[in-house]
């Protein structure tokens, strides 16, 4: 399936990783310090330029051995050396699970032994991917015109900026934008082709994502361990149920921002967001004894955000204590918890016991069935008019919001046309409100629909 292309921000530390990535971000997300080491988790972010959109991913900085007495890099963060034997690892990662690689160096100092060894681990790990080298603090046009010296660590493309003052960066993204381009990255993937259903088992560490899916497989498909993060890549297993092919993808439980571990596991977050955009339907497993979580609330929100469909699976249901009203007062939090989720249905499961675990497939079905589901236009039109008929839109002015027309113009999500005489008139309750008529008479369950309205100029407004 076609996915949003990821361009990662690699180098040593104090390069100016985080700056940049706030820059591309277009807001300031990443914590920035002087002092080398202050990035520890991964963050990332959409970017769009020239209307291609991609994930950024910034990193903590790649830290190498040096030579007793080496003055290459200044002292690192307190605690921060107790991530050195990282550097490979999380270099082979980014070569692996990025699109293009952007490799920050240092303008003002140079190429260090430290640039050189990042180069060189690049090099051996990421010979298909564009590497582009961006000489940081590029402030002058002296600057500038030695940053070609980096020219020598071996890579094609070297594009000197400077992130702090905006300098040279929209250059940079017109280099990323072409190697983009160059991979072809819009085109689906071939092996994703064939129609299928697709599911992502989500959630934080250690909720029984990898014994929910060995479960489900009936074999040990997956490491199942009680130590948080044991799984660190997204495992893929195509399957056929019911004589109908699905795709299961286990993924590294996402951990709270802070708590996210140098080098390898900050990539493992990366190829779970990679997951959650492959997938239709999200497996999102929460733990029945911690209860909702803060993390479990974001995880949903990536889900919302890729208008992917999502699935509710309370996990270790067994060791809760229960009586008559634990279910229903759990749903009411839940709902409560989820109030921003569409309409996703609940499950409460024991990976270890097995208990319900034949309903986790029959309702991720159910679900993808309501993705693809195509209203027709003339019962839309109908249920429109009625709408209008109950609940006229407010007036603004003299000027009232009229519908002409509206259509289902896309599944997977489902998209709804509205074509209107104003599109500054369709305020954002009636646009709600107009969502909520919609679900009551087709509930498409979990999954989020998108409406999008049209004036008579056929500009369209989200």
């Amino acid at each position: 399936m076609a996915r949003k292309p990821i361009v990662a921000l690699v180098g040593r530390p104090n390069v100016g990783k985080s700056t940049l990535f706030n820059r591309l971000a277009g807001q300031r997300l990443a914590v920035t310090d002087d002092i080398p080491g202050t990035t520890r988790d991964r963050l990332q972010a959409e970017s769009d330029w020239r209307g291609v959109v991609f994930y950024v991913v910034d990193t903590g900085g790649i830290e190498v051995y040096q030579p007793k007495g080496s003055r290459d890099i200044a002292p690192l963060a307190e605690g921060s050396a107790d991530f050195v034997p990282m550097i490979e690892g999380q270099a082979m990662l980014a070569a692996e699970e990025a699109d293009v690689i952007v490799m920050l160096t240092d303008a003002s100092q140079g190429i260090t032994a430290a640039d050189e060894h990042i180069a060189q681990v690049l090099r051996r790990n990421s010979t298909d991917k564009p590497i582009i080298v961006a000489p940081n603090k590029a402030d002058n046009p002296e600057r500038s015109d030695d940053a070609f010296e980096f020219y020598a660590l071996g890579f094609d493309v070297v594009q000197p900026i400077s992130a702090f003052h905006n300098l040279g960066v929209g250059d940079l993204l017109d280099r990323i934008i072409e190697a983009l381009q160059s991979r072809e990255l819009e085109l689906t993937d071939e092996e994703d082709e064939d129609e299928h259903l697709n599911i992502a088992i989500v959630g934080r560490p250690n909720v029984g994502k990898s014994s929910l899916l060995n479960l489900m497989l009936g074999v040990d498909r997956a490491i199942v361990s009680p130590v948080a993060g044991t799984t660190r890549d997204a495992i893929d297993t195509r399957i056929t149920w019911h004589n109908m092919s699905v795709t299961l993808i286990d993924t590294a439980g996402i951990r709270r921002r802070g708590k996210i571990e140098p080098g390898v596991e900050k990539y493992s977050v990366l190829r779970t967001m990679k997951a959650i955009d492959r997938c239709d339907v999200a497996l999102l497993l929460v733990d029945a004894v911690d209860g909702i979580t803060e993390q479990d609330q974001h995880i949903a929100g990536y889900i919302l955000e890729a208008n992917k469909s999502v699935v509710i699976v309370v996990n270790k249901w067994d060791a809760v204590e229960k009586d008559t009203y634990t279910m229903p007062n759990y749903l009411e939090v839940m709902k409560e918890k989820f109030n921003f989720l569409p309409n996703a249905p609940v499950i409460f499961i024991s990976a270890l016991t097995g208990q319900r675990i034949h309903q986790v497939l029959e309702t991720a079905n159910r679900v993808w069935e309501a993705r693809t589901f195509r209203v027709a236009t003339a019962d839309l039109n109908r249920l429109v008019r009625a709408a209008l008929q109950k609940h006229p839109p407010p007036q603004k002015g003299t000027k009232q919001l009229k519908i002409f027309f509206a259509s289902q113009v896309a599944v997977d999500p489902p998209v709804f046309l509205f074509h209107v005489n104003d599109t500054r008139l369709v305020h954002f309750t009636y646009k709600r409100f107009l969502e909520n008529r919609i679900r009551e008479e087709y509930p498409f369950e979990g999954t989020p629909i998108i409406l999008s309205f049209r004036p008579r100029d056929g500009k369209l407004d989200n």
